[in-house]
């Protein structure tokens, strides 16, 4: 919840959305405001994308209904031309949608290169 309040405006969500959020970010008030500055706000959404990066974390990102505020945080970000807090929510927004990754390939920060391309990259510098 720490990450995600300051990313919470005053939107009001059904029962069961609500219900889902933890117990900090339920029934905000109607005058709660979203972080000012963009900069923390990419910073915010990058430290939930990190997260969801092993099978566990995204997992736990999940349970807590993280995607009903990123949602209404990249409607905001588009309404108001902040493109750049838009694109970084797409992207946690895409790995929270999405069906896990295969077996194998849970940690979304580790991936094999194959051998051909190594060679290729390893040429290059």
């Amino acid at each position: 919840p720490h990450l995600l309040l300051p990313l919470a405006g005053a939107e009001e969500f059904d029962d069961e959305d609500n219900d889902r959020l933890p117990l900090d970010l339920q029934y905000l008030p109607s005058d709660k405001q979203r972080e000012d500055d963009p900069d923390v706000r990419v910073i915010l959404v990058e430290a939930l994308t990190l997260l969801c990066a092993t099978q566990s974390g995204r997992a736990y990102v999940k349970a807590k209904n993280t995607y009903v505020i990123m949602r209404e945080l990249y409607r905001w970000e588009t309404e108001n031309d902040n493109t750049d807090v838009a694109e970084t929510c797409e992207k946690l927004v895409q790995i929270l949608i999405s069906d896990e990754p295969e077996d194998g390939r849970e940690n979304l920060l580790t991936c094999d290169i194959p051998e051909e391309h190594l060679k290729k990259l390893q040429s290059c510098g």
